[in-house]
């Protein structure tokens, strides 16, 4: 048999030995009584059977890499196991079967990774939903995921999903990111760090605000490191991505109904359960809805201290987001009552920006001042200088700079006891490029 004959019978031995599993095992793949390892063992005595009987002649390498890929697809992630496993790309986008994207240091690009077939795909996206409890189908189409290591996984299938099943992995790396690493990507400068490691300390309630993919959840992590390890945090989240470092830590994640319409736990439920578990800080992993007003209140009733994300794209875009999803709430608050109880509870807006050259920065450190009339005040302690212009390589040469204006709440960090050099706000005091 030529190289290239043996190649495709290999390919078709290969698929045949896939369908052959999830016929003789079936539901028992899926098992949530059977332990990962217990899985493999079936997996690999069955495969171990099928190459015997196979009539395609295998050197021992080629029955052992077939064992290998195969039990890739039934029990792994099949061709996208390389991809997850490469510590370089933070992003897979799978586009159908036969397209597969990825992101490497703020690019996109295609990959040769491809699927068999929609039916391949498919079995993958449900491994994944289903370890996680979740269920994907045509009466459920969509679905919010994660794996073990925290990737956030998000799947649509058709109907919905009109060129083939969309699957989209964002990774977390296996090491959470130190406040060190910021500062040497240039993320952040040093005098912006010991700002924000000043109010957290202080219990400032802080909002990290940034479109998809500018680094909100990595900045929480990097903010709630600077959490005293004598404090009680409770974190709420849709799916766990945080990855707090401290002891003390009570995690809560939210669920979806079930095939019955029935069982649904939302973000709102938790965040008002929290304020019943004796929290010294609450953080949300991201507001979009009507938990804003509770996340509000706790902070205006003695929950200092608490931390959350927000998609918008600038400070004032999170203010305008923030009331609309108090709105939400369905209290039919006036919009002045709305913003005085933002101006209470909201500290700090901590804005994220990703450049064109893929890089993700702080670009702005804004203060919430508070109300001027029916107006609600803000003021930038730092900005991102773009008049530095661009390198010959298209990358971003300016730092987060000072603007001078010492803000108000520098006032709590003296009644706290936080250190703080105030010459951080001198404007010729000059960050990281």
């Amino acid at each position: 048999m030529t190289g290239g004959g043996k190649s495709a019978a290999l390919m078709k031995l290969k698929q045949e030995a896939s369908d052959s599993l999830y016929e003789r095992l079936g539901a028992r793949l899926t098992d949530s009584s059977l332990g990962e390892d217990q899985l493999h063992e079936l997996v690999r005595k069955e495969l171990a059977g099928i190459a015997s009987s196979s009539s395609i002649p295998l050197t021992a390498e080629e029955r052992r890499r077939l064992i290998r890929e195969v039990t890739d697809d039934v029990l792994g992630y099949g061709p996208l196991q390389a991809l997850l496993d490469d510590d370089t790309i933070t992003e897979i986008m799978v586009n159908g079967p036969h397209k597969v994207y990825v992101e490497q240091n703020g690019r996109l690009s295609r990959t040769d990774t491809e699927f068999t077939t929609e039916e391949h795909l498919r079995r993958v996206i449900e491994r994944i939903v289903t370890r996680m409890g979740r269920r994907i189908d045509e009466s459920s189409p969509l679905v919010d995921a994660r794996l073990e290591d925290g990737s956030r996984v998000n799947a649509v299938i058709p109907p919905l999903a009109f060129s083939g099943s969309t699957l989209t992995i964002r990774k977390f790396g296996k090491k959470p990111l130190l406040v060190e690493d910021l500062i040497a990507r240039g993320s952040m400068s040093p005098q912006m760090v010991e700002l924000l490691r000043g109010c957290v300390q202080a219990k400032l309630n802080i909002l990290v605000s940034g479109g998809t993919g500018t680094g909100k959840t990595t900045l929480l992590n990097v903010l709630s490191s600077f959490i005293p390890d004598d404090e009680r945090i409770v974190t709420v989240e849709d799916a766990v991505e945080l990855q707090l470092q401290q002891d003390h830590v009570v995690r809560l994640e939210s669920r979806p109904r079930n095939i019955e319409g029935k069982g649904e736990v939302t973000i709102r439920d938790l965040v008002r359960n929290s304020l019943r578990m004796r929290p010294d800080r609450i953080i949300v992993g991201e507001v979009r809805g009507g938990e804003s007003l509770d996340m509000l209140q706790a902070m205006n009733t003695g929950h200092e201290g608490s931390l959350s994300t927000l998609h918008a794209n600038t400070p004032r875009d999170a203010i305008s987001r923030l009331e609309t999803m108090v709105l939400m709430a369905g209290m039919d608050l006036p919009l002045r009552a709305i913003r005085e109880q933002i101006a209470s509870a909201v500290d700090v807006i901590v804005q994220l920006t990703r450049l064109r050259d893929g890089t993700r920065r702080v670009t702005q450190v804004t203060e919430v001042q508070g109300m001027e009339g029916e107006i609600l005040t803000l003021q930038d302690a730092f900005t991102f200088d773009y008049s530095a212009g661009v390198d010959p390589n298209g990358r971003f040469l300016g730092t987060t700079k000072s603007t001078g204006v010492r803000p108000h709440f520098t006032d709590r960090f003296l009644e706290q006891g936080v250190p703080m050099p105030f010459n951080i706000f001198d404007t010729d005091s000059v960050g990281l490029r």
